[in-house]
């Protein structure tokens, strides 16, 4: 099931705040909740639900064994188990077919493909647990001893399929005691649709964009076209990720639960480590507290730790080599910056390091589009023709006129999409990156009440206007997946 779609938001979302609202007891609400959650997760694909219930059983029991064992060996047995369950199913689910080809590429053999279809959110709910059961053996939890208290934090809906990345911590206590004001409902209501809204409004238009110009198998994009479609992407996988993030996020308040942010307005950024504090933030922190710190043949290694973070930190993404290099790519320019040191890099003027990150950001988006490089070959052929397009080495020009504007130009995918059609979309886009709307907020904060009024007022009139503007399109179109579904 898809948060942008109408099933989801006006059959699914109301019935399942319906009965919510119309329990009164924390433990009919959680019910109701979890419910609801393995109903959702089980649309579709129901014998991935048995995989979800077994991983988090495997996981319950462990964490009960470590917590019981805190005096003796068998804990860290307990939380290596767990660790090897984990990374093992991971594995299993989301990399067999990936390893396999490597092996027949690299070795001249032919170990048939298994076509293992990769669970929903499996990377995020496996984090989910991983978190919690290191949690608990560094006692910075409480072991939870209701199963179904923590199957309801693994499988929460708003967050179960692509995240953010929520710990145990930060909702342990809202599981047992919590309450959804006016406040919350309102709030998360408008975070909702502002969400839904970046995916249907944004996303999913700067996705054609996209499409037109980095989909060029020939090989015949301008310089020009290739940057365009660069730019739409990364602003278009900003949107899709953030919009899920902020619907989660509202969904959560709606039901009382206070989910951490996962974007900060990455493209503020005035450095690579700026950005990565800034992007995808649940994740980022899952690293540096559960890997960047570990120490490797027995002590901390800088360069090591660093390597091994960036290495899964790609991996993460999918099975394909795009996303290991990508993850390196940014892994080196954060080495070079902590080598720089941040007092220096301060004195760099900010234009200059405005238009270095944002380059190197574009051209990591780049990377990470091209996501069908199964084998290195591929992934060298792949990036040959995109960075020859993207600087010239293609010899198709700086600019031609007819990639931008309507017209007969049928050599490749661009006769698809024109720039002139839906330059308001990316204009529109460019400003959304920038934190408008929390400026606004903090300036009415200090008006008069009659400002204040009419300020909410307006806010009211906005969201209904975005939701209406939502549904037409939705209605328009045919499937509306987000991007990191698939991770």
């Amino acid at each position: 099931m898809n948060f942008a779609e109408i099933p989801f938001l006006f059959v699914f979302f109301p019935l399942c705040l319906g009965f919510y609202l119309f329990t009164k007891q924390i433990r009919y609400r959680n019910a109701v909740l979890l419910g609801f959650s393995l109903i959702f997760y089980a649309w579709g694909e129901p014998l991935k639900l048995v995989l979800l219930l077994l991983s988090a059983m495997v996981n319950f029991l462990l964490a009960r064994s470590i917590a019981a064992n805190r005096e003796n060996k068998l804990a860290k047995t307990s939380l290596i188990v767990s660790l090897l369950f984990n990374i093992g199913m991971l594995g299993v689910f989301k990399y067999t077919d990936f390893i396999t080809g490597n092996l027949n590429s690299l070795l001249g053999i032919n170990i048939p493909a298994a076509n293992i279809v990769l669970p929903l959110g499996i990377s995020f709910y496996t984090f989910q647990i991983m978190s919690y059961v290191i949690d608990v053996y560094w006692d910075n939890v409480a072991v939870q001893k209701d199963f179904s208290k923590l199957l309801l934090y693994i499988s929460m809906f708003p967050q179960l399929v692509a995240g953010p990345i929520v710990r145990y911590s930060t909702i342990a206590e809202e599981i047992d005691d919590r309450r959804t004001t006016l406040t919350d409902l309102t709030d998360g209501l408008c975070r909702m649709i502002l969400g839904l809204a970046k995916k249907v409004i944004l996303a999913n238009q700067l996705s054609l964009l996209a499409q037109a110009y980095l989909t060029d198998t020939a090989g015949t994009s301008s310089v020009a076209a290739t940057w365009v479609g660069l730019i739409a992407y990364s602003m278009q996988v900003y949107f899709d990720f953030s919009g899920y993030s902020d619907m989660a996020i509202g969904m959560g308040r709606i039901f009382g639960f206070h989910f951490d942010e996962n974007f900060n307005y990455p493209f503020m950024c005035r450095s690579i480590q700026e950005f990565w504090q800034r992007w995808h933030i649940s994740l980022g922190s899952f690293f540096r507290d559960y890997l960047l710190y570990l120490p490797i043949f027995g002590k901390r290694r800088q360069v090591l730790s660093l390597f091994l973070v960036w290495f899964t930190t790609g991996l993460w993404h999918g099975a394909s080599w795009n996303f290991i290099v990508w993850g390196l790519y940014f892994g080196v320019f954060i080495f070079i910056e902590q080598k720089i040191g941040k007092k220096k890099l301060k004195k760099v003027p900010s234009v200059i390091m405005h238009i270095y990150n944002k380059i190197v950001i574009f051209i990591g988006f780049g990377i990470f589009y091209h996501d069908n490089c199964p084998t290195l070959g591929s992934f060298f052929s792949t990036m040959g023709r995109f960075l020859g397009n993207l600087f010239g080495f293609s010899g198709n020009g700086f600019f031609r006129a007819e990639e931008f504007t309507a017209g007969p130009y049928n050599e490749s995918v661009l006769s698809s999409v024109y720039l002139m059609k839906y330059i308001w979309i990316f204009v529109i886009s460019v400003i959304v990156c920038f934190p408008v709307l929390r400026w606004a907020k903090e300036k009415i904060k200090n008006c008069s009440i009659p400002v204040r009024s009419a300020a909410q007022l307006a806010s009211a009139v906005v969201c209904v206007g975005l939701l209406v503007i939502c549904m037409i399109l939705l209605v328009s179109s045919n499937n509306n997946p987000f991007l990191y579904f698939r991770f």
